[in-house]
């Protein structure tokens, strides 16, 4: 006789008061408990997930994203834990599948597919889609992993993972300008942590990869099938990789200095 299983969620915040309730309320009658870890927020999300009756609300410093959600995982309950962002939220087909799942995990891990929405416009191509995700492990057999910001979910092992239908939904940017201005921000991360484990930058970088990089997401990866939204996020796609090797540079130039 199959036994269904607890769940813990976790999310990570800072100043998620617009999209914090969405990702909670997807999560309702799917997780057991919902784990919190904020970073000190100054808008209105601790009260909001404090509205939420199955959440544990915790404040911790924010030392990067990989840090923080390890210090997450380690707060779980459950033998079980489902990892979103504060902008996620599950879709219901993705909702109904992880709920039939729950009655027999007989794995270690599940992975499903997310969708990014941008401005209004769920985006199926620019390298964006599917953007397969690991999000739903047993405690204990996969921690965070990768470079700021970019972190990953990395089984300790080689193993079997199963796939679920539906679609996380990936509410990101609600205009260009955001767009903007998060890669500018993002970029000054991954930059550091490039240059902290040994990559350098040069000019033909520079010039180079956001080149390749457009050519990529916009024609290799359908990017021109997205129409406007398209060109535009695979235009900011290039600028992306153009800031970062430039920073690494200037990273390197201050180095050189000292």
């Amino acid at each position: 006789m199959s036994t269904v299983n607890k769940i813990s969620a976790t999310v990570i915040c800072f100043n998620e008061e617009d999209k914090i309730a969405k990702c909670l309320e997807s999560l309702q009658g799917v997780a057991d408990e919902i784990i919190v870890v904020d970073s000190f927020s100054t808008d209105k999300t601790k009260e909001i997930c404090l509205s939420f009756s199955n959440v544990k609300f915790y404040e911790n410093p924010f030392e990067g994203h990989i840090e923080q959600k390890n210090y997450a995982l380690g707060l779980c309950s459950f033998d079980y834990i489902l990892s979103l962002d504060a902008d996620e939220a599950l879709s219901p087909e993705l909702k109904n599948s992880i709920l039939a799942v729950k009655e027999n995990l007989t794995l270690n891990s599940y992975k499903f597919n997310r969708l990014t929405g941008y401005n209004g416009f769920w985006v199926k191509h620019c390298g964006w889609y599917p953007d397969t995700k690991l999000r739903l492990i047993k405690k204990g057999s996969a921690s965070w992993q990768g470079k700021n910001p970019h972190d990953i979910l990395t089984l300790h092992s080689n193993e079997k993972t199963g796939f679920l239908k539906g679609d996380l939904l990936h509410y990101s940017y609600d205009s260009i300008s955001d767009h903007v201005d998060q890669t500018n921000r993002f970029t000054t991360i991954a930059a550091k942590a490039a240059f902290d484990s040994g990559t350098r930058s040069s000019l033909f970088k520079i010039l180079t990869r956001p080149v390749l990089k457009f050519l990529k997401d916009y024609i290799l990866k359908g990017g021109i099938l997205d129409g406007r939204y398209g060109l535009i996020i695979c235009s900011i796609n290039a600028l992306s990789a153009f800031l970062k090797y430039s920073k690494i540079k200037e990273l390197q130039e201050s180095k050189s200095i000292d």
